[in-house]
């Protein structure tokens, strides 16, 4: 039998199964209520329970990775201190690049969105998960390498925002570039690197979005 198989005996596949009616029917319903998933920046202090947070993540560590390598590292942070301190060095980031980073079209296409550099959801927001990718993994004190790590991370991501959205919570995908400072506040080590910071809770009871319009079928589908 090869090492592969060894390291991870095959058992059989416990298969989920429904009626072609009652799939559509699935389908159809997780993808309404998919389809009410929106970015909030209009977050309430309203306490989340550590073990909800904890449920979220690992619901995110079932996603696939390249050879089960599972490549991440989720960090929740709930202390005070710690989140003032990521909310200062990401205001300071997305201050440059409000004010000389992006381009003039990067700017006229957040313009609607009604974004700019402050960012107070940081502190607000009862967690912050702070997603890395480990870019190589170390066991007895050598490097290993692991495989389509940003596919595998993003996975993972996709799949937490699913599950904060099921538990009905909101978060929002923020992505302070450079996000380097991460790394450094959190004390993590040289193998990981930062990929999308994510404040979770509840929405404030005036939370506003803006009316967006998703693309049709037509618009993101091709058939062959």
């Amino acid at each position: 039998m090869s090492e592969t198989r060894d390291q991870y005996p095959f058992v059989p596949f416990q298969a989920v199964s429904f009626s072609p009616d009652e799939s559509m029917e699935r389908a159809r319903s997780f993808y309404h209520f998919m389809n009410r998933r929106r970015s909030v920046r209009d977050f309430s202090d309203r306490p989340v329970p550590r073990e909800l947070i904890e449920q979220l993540i690992m619901t995110a560590s079932t996603a696939p990775s390249g050879a089960h390598k599972q490549p991440w590292t989720f960090c929740a942070v709930s202390d005070p201190d710690i989140k003032r301190k990521i909310r200062e060095a990401a205001e300071k980031e997305e201050y440059d690049n409000y004010h000389g980073r992006m381009t003039e079209e990067w700017l006229r296409d957040l313009a609607p969105l009604g974004t700019d550099w402050h960012k107070p959801f940081l502190e607000i927001a009862p967690w912050l998960i702070v997603v890395f990718k480990k870019v190589y993994d170390v066991a007895d004190g050598e490097k290993r390498k692991n495989y389509y790590v940003n596919e595998s991370v993003g996975l993972a991501t996709g799949f937490l925002l699913a599950a904060i959205h099921h538990a009905g919570l909101v978060a929002l995908t923020h992505t302070p570039s450079p996000m380097n400072f991460l790394q450094k506040i959190l004390g993590r080590p040289e193998n990981e690197r930062p990929f999308l910071l994510i404040p979770v809770g509840y929405p404030t009871p005036d939370a506003r979005v803006p009316e967006l319009k998703r693309k049709a079928p037509e618009e993101v589908i091709a058939w062959y």
